[in-house]
């Protein structure tokens, strides 16, 4: 245990992000420097909050079995390598999702129950970031080769995950990336502010240090064949995310002005990062309305304000959740709480309760204003409210709305995979679908989902293949008991 009374004398104390009125002037992480260099004056007190609990519900919380007790106390007694070396046994890339996940390990910290939790997701970042800065992430080569040939699709955390597990279990490993460089969404989704882009890149250097070979710009499907594929290579694993938008068939949606979030982030990333892009989508002096209340409709609101919109509302469908854990949402679940993002402390508004009706145009054609109308619980779910009807400008309307499932028509169509009752590719527990020697992991089996089970994800997949491909496998399968993919 780091401090038998660290729990009791501590108060929870966070990182302080830079000021909003600075920040929506540039595309850097909201914290001055790295957020791990900012969180070393205080991170080996918070450290010391951890119980090291008899039964650790964080573990239960955290999809990738994280040993959070063991790097708490080692960061407590400030053994930096000894805390690093626990946070790499489970996850390889803690710079991802100490910066990116939700943290459901701290709603299910012990101490959550009647204080606040350990700051569990401030301590990963802070071991990583140190990590880094003390050469202590080096790249692991093995000194011997199977012999066995992996094709990976898919560039996002889950096949980040799965090729250098699998790299490391001595497979030769290509991954394939239809976009112009490597990372999935965390390269072109997630905006600037929230993660830059060097620490993909540092990773992926050490990946490729390690082996792994990444071919960029080659749509598979299209450029080569699922079945080309299949024949060239031992084994192959999709992991080509969920990426069809969902829809919002209402009156007016033909008109220019109103696009997915998917068409607008990637776009401001590229230009953030010095890409020309050509009839860029722009919220410059445009009264902007995000639909969506999830973390990519926050990503929308950060980045409008970054482009200089002249407002910023975002719509909610849901009514506004409560500022504390609701009753019906116990210790240790991961309850619907009031969350203020860093978009949201740079201004704008969030409006709930409320449902899109209809987007109308002006005159001359142009997006105007979107309409909407107030609604409430009824029993069969949101009802609209009478006479509630009414109308804000917008020039720009962003559709946040999640994702239906992967894209099936190419790839996973031509290896004739099978897919789940929810329109994902189905697999077995094994992680391989109804093709042998056909494996998928992440969003494109699970479903929308967070990095940290993309993460999880990618390593019970790489277990999968590596006992497809030898008879047998040491590589770790962090899958939680009762969440077992789904079944064909």
């Amino acid at each position: 245990m780091p401090d038998p009374r660290g729990f009791l004398t501590t108060p929870a104390e966070v990182a302080q992000r830079r000021p909003a009125r600075e920040r929506v002037h540039d595309w850097n992480e909201v914290y001055p420097g790295d957020v791990g260099r900012a969180l070393l004056p205080i991170i080996g007190k918070q450290a010391g909050r951890c119980m090291d609990c008899g039964i650790p519900f964080c573990h239960e919380g955290c999809p990738l079995g994280n040993l959070i007790p063991e790097w708490n106390d080692l960061v407590y007694r400030d053994d930096w390598e000894g805390a690093i070396e626990r946070l790499h046994a489970t996850n390889n890339f803690p710079e991802f999702t100490g910066r990116l996940c939700p943290a459901p390990c701290e709603t299910s910290c012990v101490l959550g129950i009647n204080a606040d939790p350990v700051t569990i997701k401030n301590v990963e970042v802070a071991i990583i970031d140190k990590a880094w800065d003390s050469d202590n992430v080096r790249p692991h080569p093995v000194d011997w080769l199977t012999g066995k040939t992996v094709a990976v699709v898919g560039s996002g955390p889950a096949g980040l995950a799965v090729a250098q597990q699998l790299t490391r279990a001595g497979h030769t490993v290509a991954v394939y990336e239809r976009a112009d460089d490597v990372g999935g969404l965390l390269r072109y989704g997630i905006p600037e502010f929230k993660m830059e882009k060097r620490h993909l890149d540092r990773r992926l250097d050490q990946m490729r240090r390690e082996g792994t070979v990444f071919r960029v710009g080659v749509h598979v499907g299209v450029d080569i064949t699922g079945t080309e594929l299949k024949e060239r290579y031992d084994a192959v694993v999709l992991a080509t995310g969920a990426t069809i938008a969902r829809e919002l068939p209402i009156p007016g949606r033909e008109h220019s002005g109103i696009h997915q979030a998917m068409e607008y982030l990637p776009q401001a990333n590229r230009a953030s990062q010095g890409i020309e892009i050509r009839d860029q989508i722009t919220a410059a002096g445009k009264h902007v309305v995000i639909i969506g209340g999830g973390d990519t409709g926050a990503d929308c609101v950060g980045t409008a304000h970054r482009q200089g919109a002249a407002s910023v509302t975002q719509l909610v469908i849901v009514p506004r959740p409560a500022e504390v854990r609701p009753a019906d949402q116990p210790w240790p679940t991961y309850p619907l709480t009031y969350r203020v993002s860093a978009a949201h402390e740079e201004g704008g508004e969030r409006v709930y309760a409320v449902s899109t009706t209809e987007f109308v145009v002006d005159e001359a054609g142009d997006l105007a204003r979107v309409r909407m109308v107030e609604v409430e619980q009824g029993d069969g779910g949101l009802t609209p409210v009478p006479g509630s009807e009414h109308e804000i400008p917008a020039q720009l309307v962003l559709l946040a709305l999640g994702f239906t499932g992967p894209e099936c028509d190419t790839v996973v169509g031509q290896l004739g995979a099978k897919l789940s009752d929810r329109g994902a590719v189905a697999r077995d527990p094994d992680y391989m679908t109804s093709v042998p020697g056909v494996f998928v992991a992440g969003d494109a089996g699970r479903g929308q989902s967070l990095i940290v089970w993309a993460i999880a994800e990618g390593r019970s997949a790489a277990a999968g293949v590596d006992a497809y491909l030898t008879g047998s496998t040491t590589l770790p399968a962090p899958i939680p008991p009762g969440a077992r993919p789904l079944t064909l």
